[in-house]
């Protein structure tokens, strides 16, 4: 595959993705599928030790945890991380720690409540779409999107890192990635802490954070290429 028809590709699946996305706010999925786990007692499962110790606080820490790990072997690769040089072993550590900080940024401005704060799961705050940033819902806010998820979706750009290098290990990072951050997505929806377009937006803006940096580093690549012609 050329490098011109997978940057189509990317594109078309990610205006599909956006598109899928848009549908679904559009619907009432949040609040049908926030009631598969929680009602007016609040929800069941937000203190239990496997979605609140194991996923929640220690999937963080190993993802911290990872992130160190990935910028020592900027300088000591490991594994399949000798493949690929130092420029984008590089990559794929700025692209977790800019997916993270970008949805951070979004929740710090965000008056979107999660949850476990609205009136109809036994607290005082009232649904609004997180498109919404007008307007305040009654609730802590902050939640709008997923942060958690991040410890997930962050590590997409190591996709990129490997797409024109080896595209068998470029789709297993990927498939790695998105599967994590779906699952701690998933674990703190049944908690009560998110809805699951907050997960699925975390999800699109790592990727469009890595897509963007990994056009950086071939942006800054390519006029020492073209130097050494």
């Amino acid at each position: 595959m050329t490098t011109t028809s997978a940057a189509h590709g990317r594109l078309l699946a990610t205006a599909v993705l956006l598109a899928a996305l848009l549908a679904w706010d559009a619907t009432d999925l949040d609040l049908r599928m926030a009631h598969w786990f929680g009602g007016a007692d609040g929800f069941p499962l937000k203190d239990h030790w496997l979605f609140d110790l194991v996923l929640h606080e220690g999937a963080r820490m190993l993802s911290w945890a990872l992130v160190v790990g990935l910028a020592l072997a900027i300088w000591w690769p490991v594994g399949r991380l000798r493949d690929i040089g130092a420029a984008r072993r590089l990559q794929i550590v700025v692209t977790a720690l800019a997916g993270v900080l970008a949805v951070s940024t979004l929740k710090a401005w965000s008056k979107t409540s999660c949850p476990w704060d609205l009136a109809e799961f036994g607290r005082t705050a009232r649904h609004l779409s997180h498109w919404v940033w007008s307007m305040a819902d009654g609730g802590s806010g902050r939640c709008f999107p997923a942060g958690h998820a991040s410890a997930g979706f962050a590590f997409v750009g190591g996709y990129f890192a490997f797409a024109d290098v080896d595209r068998r290990i470029a789709r297993r990072w990927l498939a790695a990635s998105l599967g994590v951050g779906l699952l701690l997505g998933l674990a703190q929806q049944m908690r009560g802490a998110h809805f699951m377009s907050h997960t699925l937006w975390t999800g699109a803006i790592c990727w469009c954070v890595a897509w963007g940096v990994d056009g950086l580093r071939q942006a800054a690549l390519l006029p020492r290429a073209n130097g050494a012609t």
